[in-house]
């Protein structure tokens, strides 16, 4: 059962998040229902005090109309679960300043539908991310792989990257209600069965020089699709627990990961992309005058015939009963206007905003992506 103190289910710290290393020693998970249970240096950002946190969101339809219930922030001594729905809007415009600081890094696994909760629910401006879906698009291309329209790494795929995550980490459900101790045998692998007074017990497997194989983020998928209520319940359980911890668990050892490969066109990309990122859902009147500005292109990249192109965000406009025509059947329409431009195009989709394409990418190729979509919208007799 949680509590607002010290979860007493520990998770294994296998990774040293500056050097990737294994340790033998614990991360502790928190359940955070008041602010004062969050590291000040958290609640007070300071330039004196940089962090660097692995974060992300969880929730009822995460979006500007669903709820936020988990807020998990992953600190190198520590993971801490923001629980929403006891702490309540107060708790969560605590860590306002926190998520709107420059000083503190957010790694996150795609930003836009965590960042379209935040503000829309609680006028939170989600800034200085570090979104590893965008980083590894940038590691590709650097290597010299070519990204297919609508190609995007999901969380599982990276965990499985060998790149990013050096130890195989296979969670095995098996129901053996007799067999309820901690036991650690070793033969080449270790094999460490922990209680779980829902399953009984978990099959945990290491393998150095391999990738997460995450089969627990499967069984949650499919109890969110028998009961999509299922983060709002509280007393949160052991599986929930461990499953809230798990999403922001390995996110600072696949930051430093990424950091290594990483040059500088691409570092100035991934930040551009990702401001972009938070406010890509986040439209309104404004039209995100309130939010930081867009940095520019450094000095040390305007060199003659390879500088890249300024980067900008377009919301375009879909007249009633033209979005159809825009994505086509089976999506073929929009599937040939991300293959023609070097732009990244999202819809809003089932949770919206429904009216809007949006457009991410070097200014003529959103231009181009532009023209084409509102070909898309003509009426042709």
């Amino acid at each position: 059962m949680a509590s607002s103190s010290s979860h007493q289910t520990n998770i294994p710290r296998h990774l040293d998040p500056g050097g990737g290393k294994p340790l033998d020693h614990e991360v502790p998970i928190q359940v955070v229902t008041e602010s004062s249970q969050l590291p000040a240096e958290f609640l007070n950002p300071s330039a004196a005090k940089q962090l660097i946190i692995g974060f992300d969101c969880e929730g009822v339809d995460l979006c500007r109309h669903g709820t936020l219930c988990i807020m998990q922030l992953a600190f190198p001594d520590a993971i801490y679960l923001v629980d929403a729905i006891k702490g309540g809007e107060s708790l969560i415009k605590a860590c306002k300043p926190a998520l709107e600081s420059s000083h503190i890094t957010k790694v996150i696994h795609d930003c836009k539908r965590d960042s379209e909760a935040l503000y829309f629910q609680f006028g939170i401006k989600l800034h200085n991310v570090v979104d590893t879906q965008i980083a590894y698009s940038q590691i590709e291309e650097q290597e010299g792989r070519t990204r297919l329209p609508d190609d995007y790494i999901s969380f599982v795929g990276l965990l499985a990257d060998p790149r990013y995550c050096g130890i195989l980490y296979v969670i095995v459900f098996i129901c053996i209600v007799s067999f309820r101790s901690y036991n650690l045998i070793s033969y080449g692998k270790k094999i460490g069965f922990l209680y779980n007074p829902l399953y009984s017990c978990d099959l945990y497997l290491e393998d150095l020089n391999a990738g997460v194989s995450y089969l627990e983020k499967e069984e949650v998928r499919v109890l969110l699709r028998q009961d999509p209520m299922f983060w709002t319940y509280r007393p949160l359980s052991e599986m929930m627990i461990r499953a809230a911890a798990d999403d922001v668990r390995f996110l600072l050892h696949i930051y430093y990961k990424m950091m290594e490969k990483l040059n500088q066109r691409s570092l100035w990309y991934l930040a551009v992309r990702g401001m972009f990122y938070c406010r890509c859902f986040c439209i309104n009147e404004n039209d995100y005058a309130d939010w930081p500005h867009i940095p520019p292109i450094p000095d040390n990249l305007i060199i003659e015939d390879t500088a890249p192109e300024e980067e900008v965000l377009s919301a375009l406009d879909v007249p009633p009963g033209k979005m159809g025509r825009v994505i086509g059947r089976r999506g073929a329409s929009i599937l040939s206007v991300k293959e023609s431009c070097n732009a990244e195009i999202f819809i809003g989709g089932a949770k919206g905003p429904p009216d809007k394409v949006f457009i991410v990418g070097p200014v003529k190729q959103v231009r181009k992506a532009e023209a084409m979509l509102r070909g898309k919208m003509l009426d042709i007799y």
